[in-house]
């Protein structure tokens, strides 16, 4: 007799975990706490789902994926607005925790997303590095903002806080420094990838912590997996402007500030651009193009090995 597979979407809140099954249309809320998230693993073990899904939520859901994949069940952390999307092509407009866990374990049944691992304890510390520099960095220059428009009496306060922002993201600068140093593959990736013109210390940190597929992935993948990737918008006889959409937005922003200095030092994306803007393409649409290009030559520099060489990338990649 043919066994129904199982769907698992789970709504992952700050006190509480909402949980819902397909087809069969069970339901039901714990607690999210250790005691809730183990007796949640014994139930979904017992039932042997065929997919567990969960939306990223800013990092509540890491110890509950962890705890899942350690079970052996097959888990797949997805994008909220892929789900929000999928929702509303569905009907379903309305938002609580446990609609919302309804709608995710209709997605695994549905568009069934590729399961894939979390990454390595390493790698999430490297990425929270990363994240709190950029934050350090965005409070550094609301500050300088603020201090311009200051009265006396409040100048040297802010500036004061300024210094103190300055240190802490030295010190972030240093515990990044030391944590790569401290792999010997990320030491690897980083000595080439430091060695194109263009790719400095953040870019090259933000690429090894948010981006940890780079080189794994087809050019075309990894593009769209950053959101460089032109997408057609056709219909009918009507032909739409290519544009890039969705995407992991803190690499782009990144690899965009890297790109706007590449295009001005590195020969081969420098040549690139000027050849687009000869061509009549407006600058934001060469710089976009310029971005996709420095993308794929890093990704198969890594790919392959290969330390930085011009003559290799003078035709499109």
């Amino acid at each position: 007799m043919e066994t129904t597979s199982l769907y698992v979407g789970i709504d992952v809140a700050q006190g509480h975990l909402d949980i819902a099954v397909r087809p069969s249309g069970e339901q039901w809320r714990i607690a999210h706490d250790p005691d809730g998230i183990t007796a949640l693993v014994e139930r979904l073990t017992s039932l042997a789902p065929a997919l567990v899904v969960l939306e990223a939520t800013g990092g509540l859901e890491i110890l509950l994926a962890g705890e899942l994949l350690d079970a052996a069940l097959p888990v797949a952390v997805v994008n909220p607005r892929q789900v929000r999307d999928f929702a509303r092509a569905t009907g379903k407009l309305a938002k609580t925790d446990i609609l919302d866990a309804q709608v995710l374990a209709h997605f695994a049944e549905g568009t069934k997303p590729q399961p894939r691992p979390l990454p390595n304890a390493q790698t999430q510390e490297l990425k929270s590095l990363v994240t709190r520099r950029r934050q350090l960095v965005e409070m550094t220059t609301a500050e300088k903002n603020r201090l311009r428009r200051a009265t006396p009496r409040l100048r040297p306060q802010i500036q004061e806080h300024i210094d103190w922002l300055r240190r802490q993201s030295q010190g972030v600068d240093k515990d990044l420094g030391e944590l790569i140093r401290s792999s010997p593959a990320w030491r690897a990736k980083e000595k080439l990838l430091d060695s194109v013109p263009g790719v400095g210390p953040v870019l090259c940190t933000t690429l090894l912590a948010q981006l940890p597929e780079l080189g794994a992935l087809s050019r075309r993948q990894v593009c769209a997996l950053v959101g460089v990737a032109p997408f057609n918008r056709d219909s009918g006889t009507l032909r739409g402007r290519r544009t890039v959409w969705g995407g992991r937005s803190q690499v782009r922003a990144v690899l965009y500030m890297g790109t706007l200095v590449a295009s001005q030092h590195n020969p081969v994306i420098k040549a690139f651009y000027q050849r687009l803007c000869s061509a009549g393409k407006a600058k934001k649409v060469a710089l976009t193009a310029c971005m996709r290009k420095l993308l794929t030559i890093l990704n198969s520099m890594l790919k392959h090995g290969n330390t930085w060489n011009p003559e290799l990338f003078q035709q499109n990649p």
